[in-house]
């Protein structure tokens, strides 16, 4: 079984971020009590959140878990070290099911790792911007997956991923606009959402999930 990722406790009150959003945009509002109580959660450390984003890359669930149970047992069941990785020829992390750009993907990842750049107590420390900047100098590695690094690895509390489909379309249904926005539209909309941007983004994907489960009934 792939190892959990640690949690750690929300750098930022989950409760005061509700009461936020309840107050600044009656839209949210109502989703806000649709959904419930912010259970957004931090885990993990910055290289292996990396590790496991690059693993999963558009893949279904399941495919992607057994990719990566596979991809562990190269190391007995273990996240290798950034030295392992490293060392792992590509033609060995091809035997896990990996395709050769991830496993291009991957040594990028392991050699800016070596080197100090994605070390955890730098980048807590650091400002978003320059949080994307470090991760997304590593191949494979855009500016969603930095977004959802910044959201449930270092517990960001003002992160918006404009280029998410997912929070698109719910912004669209829940604003009754016209078609999906865009970049500038989506930092509208969630401009009263701040400084808690990152979860009216969670409720937004859990609200999607409510009205998918209510469908379903």
């Amino acid at each position: 079984m792939p190892p959990t990722l640690r949690r750690r406790q929300l750098p930022y009150d989950a409760e005061a971020a509700r009461r936020h959003l309840r107050r600044a945009d009656p839209v949210m509002r109502g989703i806000v009590q649709r959904v419930g109580p912010l259970a957004i959660e931090s885990r993990g450390n910055v290289y292996q959140s990396l590790l496991r984003a690059v693993l999963y890359q558009q893949l279904a669930g399941a495919a992607a878990s057994a990719i990566e149970r596979r991809f562990l047992g190269l190391y007995g069941g273990r996240v290798p070290k950034p030295a392992q990785l490293i060392a792992t020829p590509p033609e060995a992390l091809r035997t896990a099911g990996l395709s050769r750009q991830k496993a291009g993907y991957l040594h990028s990842l392991a050699e800016h790792a070596a080197r100090g750049e994605l070390r955890d107590a730098r980048l807590a420390r650091a400002p978003d911007d320059e949080v994307i900047a470090a991760v997304t100098r590593v191949k494979g590695i855009g500016p969603w997956t930095a977004d959802m690094l910044l959201m449930f690895c270092l517990g960001r509390p003002d992160v918006l991923p404009v280029g998410d489909l997912g929070i698109q379309r719910m912004m669209r249904d829940a604003y009754a606009l016209d078609a999906l926005p865009d970049a500038a539209e989506m930092t509208r909309i969630a401009e009263p959402w701040r400084p808690y941007r990152s979860a009216g983004t969670w409720y937004l994907w859990r609200y999607g999930d409510v009205i998918t489960a209510e469908m379903t009934l």
